[in-house]
């Protein structure tokens, strides 16, 4: 096993005992497992190392599990929604471990990492209050309102689900898909990905802090090749978040299992600049909505077309603001981009860039791997003249790599915004909101911010969220949220018969019916 780094190396927050103490919350049958090193990004060197799991853990993590979920599900939403609610002045209170815990595992800037903890308490926030009256008890309407029945709809736990995180938002989304499938009474098996399970067993932690069961949500940690496919082949429903291709696998497997799933999955985002929009604010808002987190953001923007009237000057301004990022490591606020989480992200970004200069685009800043700064670091990056076939333009990057063009109007705008597999995310900039809307409508993607980045509409909360064509399946946040994770039931009760009263012909009793029907058609509270 490679040598960890000393105590003295690592953020103030954390001590190899911190490690082992967070270790003893992964769930195995068998304390004989091996251990996986758990790198620091900054440095490339190893922080510590966590339980290996086997696909015996995941069974046995499903059924300590689904043991829980039973007595949990007993409980009211209101005892349920209470424990989220203490979460989010937890996470607010202890969030200097989980930002060092993010920053160690995924290399990002501290910044960035903030956004995950403000995401959790927002989502805290919203589903602890919300929940309870989404889980009510439904009246709905029968054939005739008041006279023959009455309906209502109840809603159920679908059960154990099993939550696939990856390792770019180790905060997010290890326990903000989690909390609405908590509060709806079930129980969580959660996987987090390789590279990043500390945050999640952090996270965990607070989770039973704030008065969760402690066998109510369960961690394998260990290869996803190896563990997720015993996951989805155990769980009552899963939620994952990751590529489009890895996704396909989930979903096939959980038609054959016959259960349902959610999928986010990869993005081509696009920024729309129309020929109205305001620049000052369209480069500072398409500087974050490219870079963040190195670019490592399924919402974020790979592509940039500019009304041909503003692109010189949209190009000029865009590429000085990106030439002003800072880029460094560090576990202190201040530096603006921070690191790629892995090698094998770096090689992705690299190629995208060499493919791109074959095919004669112009690398206008950036374009360089910056080992000096650490082993994974890579330049902040705008491209103009890429071909429409170059890796760049058409595969996800996923790095901190972005392609700036001309358009002639909204048409052409539009056109190659929707030319594309993905459809996660997009935004438009103009100062007239009406025509931002109605551009934004033609989009053909699940969520698009006018005058933003992506940070306005993932922090809507209380509104959906997702993907269409190659980006996914299903919606996290508002009500589909946490909806997604109950079970529907219709209890319905005859107040009157609908049926033929004994010795009525049916002849006589159905055109008796459909003369009522045409009567109650004009009555409005039965229509």
């Amino acid at each position: 096993m490679t040598d960890l780094l000393a105590d003295d190396a690592l953020p103030s927050t954390l001590t190899r005992a911190r490690f082992e103490r967070l270790d003893g919350l992964v769930a195995t049958a068998d304390d004989d497992r091996d251990r996986r090193a758990v790198t620091e990004v900054f440095t490339g060197g190893t922080a510590a190392t966590v339980t290996e799991c086997e696909p015996a853990d995941v069974e046995y993590a499903v059924e300590r599990a689904a043991a829980a979920q039973e007595r949990w599900a007993d409980r009211s939403p209101e005892e349920r929604a209470a424990v989220v609610k203490r979460l989010h002045d937890i996470v607010l209170d202890r969030q200097d471990e989980l930002l060092d815990l993010a920053q160690l595992e995924s290399g990002k800037s501290r910044a960035h990492a903030f956004e995950e903890v403000l995401d959790v308490a927002l989502t805290s926030r919203y589903y602890g209050y919300r929940a309870p009256e989404m889980l009510a008890t439904e009246r709905r309407d029968a054939a005739v309102p008041l006279l023959s029945s009455t309906a209502e709809v109840v809603h159920h736990p679908v059960g154990v689900v099993g939550v696939i995180a990856p390792w770019n938002y180790p905060i997010t989304l290890a326990i903000s898909d989690a909390l609405p499938a908590l509060l709806a009474g079930n129980a969580v098996v959660l996987k987090p990905a390789e590279t990043t399970p500390y945050t999640a067993l952090a996270l965990v932690e607070l989770l039973r802090e704030a008065g969760l069961p402690h066998d109510l949500v369960q961690v394998v940690t260990g290869d996803g090749g190896e563990l997720g496919p015993a996951l989805v082949d155990s769980v009552d429903y899963v939620s994952f978040t990751g590529s489009t291709a890895t996704g396909r696998e989930v979903a096939a497997a959980a038609g054959r299992n016959l259960v349902d799933c959610s999928l986010e999955l990869g993005g081509k985002n696009s920024v729309v600049v129309l020929d109205d929009a305001d620049l000052d604010e369209a480069v500072e808002g398409v500087v974050g909505a490219c870079f963040t987190n190195a670019g490592q953001l399924c919402i974020g923007t790979e592509r940039v077309f500019v009304d041909e009237s503003l692109y010189d000057e949209f190009r000029s301004r865009f590429v000085a603001a990106v030439s002003d990022l800072s880029l460094g490591a560090g576990y202190r606020y201040g530096v603006d981009v921070g690191s790629l989480a892995s090698a094998d992200q770096l090689e992705t970004v690299e190629a995208h860039v060499a493919d791109a200069r074959e095919r004669g685009a112009t690398v206008h800043v950036g374009g360089d791997h910056r080992p000096d700064l650490g082993p994974y670091f890579y330049e902040p990056t705008v491209l103009t003249g890429l071909p429409d076939d170059a890796r760049a333009a058409c595969e996800e990057t996923f790095g901190p790599v972005v392609s700036v063009a001309p358009v002639s109007g909204e048409r052409e705008a539009i056109e190659r915004t929707n030319d594309t597999d993905y459809g996660l995310n997009a935004s438009v900039w103009t100062t007239d909101r009406d025509r931002g809307r109605a551009v934004a409508r033609a989009i053909d993607t699940g969520t698009v911010t006018i005058n933003g980045g992506y940070l306005e509409t993932w922090a809507a909360i209380d509104a959906p969220m997702g993907g269409r064509k190659d980006s996914g399946i299903g919606r996290r946040h508002g009500e589909e949220g946490l909806m997604r994770y109950t079970e529907s039931q219709t209890i319905a009760a005859r107040n009157y018969p609908v049926t033929p009263p004994l010795g009525v012909p049916s002849e006589w009793y159905a055109r008796a019916l459909s003369a009522s029907l045409r009567l109650w058609r004009k009555v409005p509270f039965l229509r």
